[in-house]
């Protein structure tokens, strides 16, 4: 059986609206609320935010405030490694998608030598980097930072060199790099990228799931062969940014909400299934925003729900 444990990480330095810091506090309302014992069943352990940073002048214009999220996703990585170190399944709650970078790195470093899956289930897909990204916002960058792209070739902008500085710095987390090969990334639900990003994900032939195939073919069958396309992978790590949910049926509870995403049922049937799969050794859930929700705490409810279900599932692994 797996132990699980909880890692609150509420700094959203690394998003572009601010309110998900309070996403934990949202999820722990709607525990009480639904009658979920999940933050008293688990132990949690509680990563510092920096989030008083946010209220000081921007120095990387390119990166927001990356100085800030390299402290955080250094502190993530170091107790997701621990955790993992004392056979634990690390059960990362973010309030941004930077965090990504973090628990990649911890994943890496306690396993250096394994191949590691990676299934971004999001409506985005974070590939950009400081020379390609039109916000700034690093919550758009982890995915390429983990796997240790400039995507060069389709720069829109020249750094100082301090903040390509602080860049190399979040890309070689734990002194990796990278920590994932595009072979063994599976994006899931994407459905608002740029053009850096959609270049770079066909140049790397990533493999690329819609929401429209979980839904003609089934959540098990997605499942199912997503598992067998990262069958060479030791170990698979699943993150789960609620803004791949459909922010019409679901709520618009997130930083950046797209509509036509999944169902909670959709979502969760794929979570739940890739989870029986014994490789899978750690599920992240990012960007609630009970701020923006339009539904008052829809947003948490439901990845309540989804974290009640994939939960028993682990619990269950023998």
């Amino acid at each position: 059986m797996s132990k699980i444990q909880i890692i609150e990480n509420s700094s959203e330095v690394g998003a572009g609206t601010r309110g998900s810091s309070l996403s934990i506090e949202a999820l722990k309302v709607a525990a009480r609320n639904l009658k979920s014992d999940l933050f008293k069943k688990f132990s949690s352990v509680v990563i510092p935010n920096e989030n008083d940073v946010l209220d000081e002048p921007v120095k990387f214009s390119k990166a927001l405030r990356i100085d800030s999220v390299i402290k955080v996703c250094e502190n993530v990585s170091s107790k997701v490694s621990k955790s993992l170190s004392k056979h634990n399944f690390p059960l990362v709650i973010a309030a941004d998608h930077s965090n990504a970078a973090g628990t990649l790195a911890g994943i890496k470093s306690t396993y250096p030598d394994k191949r590691i899956g990676v299934i971004w289930i999001d409506a985005h897909a974070d590939l950009h980097s400081p020379f390609t990204t039109p916000s700034g916002n690093v919550h758009g960058m982890s995915l390429a930072a983990s796997v240790g792209s400039d995507n060069d070739k389709h720069r829109a902008h020249e750094l100082d060199h301090l903040t390509q500085q602080k860049w190399e710095k979040y890309k070689n987390l734990e002194n990796i790099s990278p920590k994932v090969n595009t072979d063994d990334i599976v994006l899931i639900g994407l459905r608002s990228s740029e053009d850096p990003e959609d270049y770079f994900i066909i140049e790397n032939n990533i493999k690329k799931i819609s929401v429209e195939e979980v839904r003609r073919t089934g959540s098990d069958v997605v499942a199912n062969n997503v598992l067998k396309y990262l069958s060479s992978c030791d170990l698979i790590y699943i993150s789960f940014d609620v803004d791949s949910l459909d922010c019409d049926l679901v709520s618009y509870g997130t930083g950046t909400p797209v509509c036509n995403g999944f169902t909670e049922q959709e979502a969760s049937g794929v979570i739940n299934h890739l989870l029986i799969d014994k490789r899978t050794c750690c599920l992240e859930v990012v960007e609630i925003n009970p701020c923006l929700d339009n539904k008052q705490n829809k947003m948490a409810e439901t990845a309540l729900r989804i974290l009640d279900q994939a939960t028993s599932i682990v619990e269950k692994r023998g």
